[in-house]
């Protein structure tokens, strides 16, 4: 079996065990003790044990019968989801407009418990801002720069603070007390410690998945470099009307009952195209950009354009690094699609040439 034969197969084994890894965003299965990706979700509808999850997000729009510890950018339990234990989050946001039944520990850069929110023990945030709307049916110990008390809230128990207390005072059925021994000055460090680990985090994931692209695949690693930089013109359009025309195409096949369970598979096959586009998109950027100063080694380039894609969306200025990311991400899934389609047809040439046989003018074996 030749070299391109086997391309197809290995690029399925590829895919399951990226899959099976969990190193892409997923929806949290039955019985489930941790996740971790970029997203980690507990779907509406969907019921687990207890959730132990490290991710860019986490998300409850289900039930949690038992304990959640979350870290994460944000940390959400939504209007529809509700968590039958305590709840642990670490982040840059956390939001709580579902139900926790048990006590809530918090340390992030703000907190809010929405008009919807209930927590029903007691809470306990280290924060940089803190924003209660909701109800908290225990005692509320918060150190917080600023804590902003709405006029739905409810706090049935003590109130212990440390920082700037702000509006509807009288939401507090029992005691007000200023405590400065909150440590307030300590809650600012939380999320840009925690938005740098998990920046390091993806970063670990994408040079793993990086490395195994460019070890199973050096031939079409190469090819898409070269797509890239013979044509980034052409690379960016098939990107910009890959990244645009398949949500619609899901969106559109969703409608119909028949179709949903295969917009489903679609989203995630997508949402796997988009992560390798983006890790193909940095490489190639930057194999071109060390082409230019005399240094050809893939593996360098590897390294350089994910760290430097990385360093990008740390910029001061988040707009820029967003914008530099989406070009490099349309080159690579525009140069990952034109090699994919080129395959395809070589493939489909061949197999046509099998099945029709030689020419007339052709010899045949005897």
């Amino acid at each position: 079996m030749s070299r391109n034969d086997r391309l197809p197969r290995l690029l399925v084994v590829a895919l399951v065990v990226l899959v099976v890894c969990g190193t892409v965003p997923a929806t949290v299965a039955a019985q489930t003790d941790g996740q971790t990706g970029g997203t980690v979700v507990v779907e509406e509808g969907e019921t687990v044990d207890s959730l132990e999850a490290f991710g860019g997000s986490v998300v409850v729009r289900g039930t949690v019968t038992g304990d959640v510890s979350a870290v994460g950018g944000d940390v959400r339990i939504e209007q529809t989801g509700s968590v039958g234990g305590d709840l642990e989050a670490a982040g840059g946001s956390v939001a709580i407009a579902g139900s926790v039944d048990g006590d809530v520990d918090v340390g992030a850069g703000s907190l809010t418990v929405a008009e919807s929110g209930t927590v029903g023990g007691t809470l306990m945030a280290g924060v940089g801002s803190a924003t209660i709307d909701g109800t908290i049916e225990g005692d509320a110990e918060i150190g917080a720069e600023t804590i902003r008390l709405g006029e739905t809230a409810s706090i049935a128990g003590d109130l212990r603070y440390d920082g700037d207390l702000e509006g509807n005072t009288d939401a507090v059925a029992g005691e007000i007390r200023e405590d400065p021994s909150l440590g307030v000055d300590v809650a600012p460090t939380i999320q840009p410690f925690a938005s740098w680990l998990f920046t390091a985090y993806v970063l670990a994931l994408n040079l793993l998945v990086g490395a195994l692209l460019l070890a199973l695949f050096p031939r079409f690693s190469e090819g898409v470099a070269d797509r890239v930089a013979s044509g980034p013109l052409r690379s960016g359009l098939v990107g910009l009307g890959v990244l645009v025309g398949i949500p619609v195409l899901l969106i559109a096949l969703a409608i119909t009952v028949v179709g949903i369970p295969l917009s489903m598979i679609g989203g995630f096959v997508f949402g796997l195209l988009l992560w390798i586009g983006t890790i193909y998109g940095r490489f190639a950027v930057a194999a071109w950009l060390l082409s230019l100063v005399g240094l050809g080694n893939r593996w360098l380039a590897l390294v350089v354009g994910l760290v430097a894609g990385a360093l990008l969306s740390r910029l001061p200025i988040p707009i820029v690094g967003e914008t530099i990311n989406l070009l490099v991400l349309l080159l690579g899934l525009g140069a990952l699609v034109r090699g994919l389609v080129g395959h395809w047809r070589t493939a489909r040439g061949r197999e046509q040439e099998r099945r029709v046989g030689p020419g007339p003018d052709e010899p045949t074996a005897d």
